[in-house]
């Protein structure tokens, strides 16, 4: 679902991300970590096309990341950090757009509005703005937005930054029941890893633009150490002090 060989980005003379190799598998929730500043946005709007790569390649989604980047946007769904929807309009009028701008016809755009509402338990909702809206009532319409179109590939950039627990276990649930339901291939960050350990597959970390440690929780947790212990003898820092958790 992912293949990345050398992908780099430089901003003049500062390498942000340094010839990292990514995989995902279809089906998979893959965890990518890092200190703040260590390349996971970049890498990410990367994958997601926002931002071209100086160097390497990559397939995304079945697509060449260089070559076919709208066939990407297509086939993949993106949940940024500071999500997408608009403060002031209801909100079951901006799905229904979004889908249109996908090339669905209004009642195919109107119908699967609806069952996203349904599935995440956002019925009852869809008529308030987003300013309305608890935080993680937000979270879940970003994915709604991103789910639309039926993408095989969702990137969550933070997207429990800021939420409380209930409010975070509630969104993971959701995305883990889509993931049975769908095969939807999942790649996030996160700062929270209890979130990494309980919810992912597969964890990279990166630091300092380069992947620096890949494997299983439960691999990269052997020796009885914990998450953190992990993150702070490869990156000299505790992902817990810098998320302020």
């Amino acid at each position: 679902m992912i293949r990345t060989t050398g992908l780099t980005k430089t901003f003049g003379d500062v390498t942000a991300v340094a010839g990292v190799d990514i995989t995902a598998e279809p089906g998979e929730i893959v965890g990518f970590l890092g200190p703040n500043g260590a390349g996971k946005t970049t890498t990410m709007r990367m994958l997601t096309t926002l931002l071209r790569p100086t160097s390497g390649s990559a397939v995304v989604a079945g697509h060449d990341l260089l070559a076919d980047p709208r066939g990407v946007r297509r086939r993949i769904g993106y949940v940024s950090q500071g999500g997408a929807v608009p403060p002031a309009e209801p909100l079951r009028g901006e799905l229904e757009l979004q889908g249109m701008l996908y090339g669905l016809g209004r009642e195919e755009s109107a119908a699967r509005t609806r069952a996203l509402l349904a599935r995440l338990e956002l019925t009852g909702l869809e008529e308030r703005p987003g300013a309305a809206l608890s935080g993680g009532q937000r979270r879940r319409f970003d994915i709604a937005f991103a789910l639309l179109h039926e993408p095989v590939l969702l990137f969550l950039d933070e997207p429990t930054t800021g939420l409380d627990p209930q409010s975070r276990a509630n969104l993971w649930d959701h995305v883990r029941a889509l993931r049975a339901e769908r095969g939807l291939t999942v790649f996030l960050t996160t700062h929270y890893l209890d979130e990494a350990d309980a919810l992912c597959d597969r964890l990279l970390i990166i630091d300092h633009g380069r992947i620096v440690a890949e494997g299983t929780p439960a691999a990269l947790k052997s020796g009885g150490r914990t998450l953190d212990d992990v993150f702070l003898d490869i990156t000299g820092r505790s992902l817990r002090e810098e998320a302020g958790v």
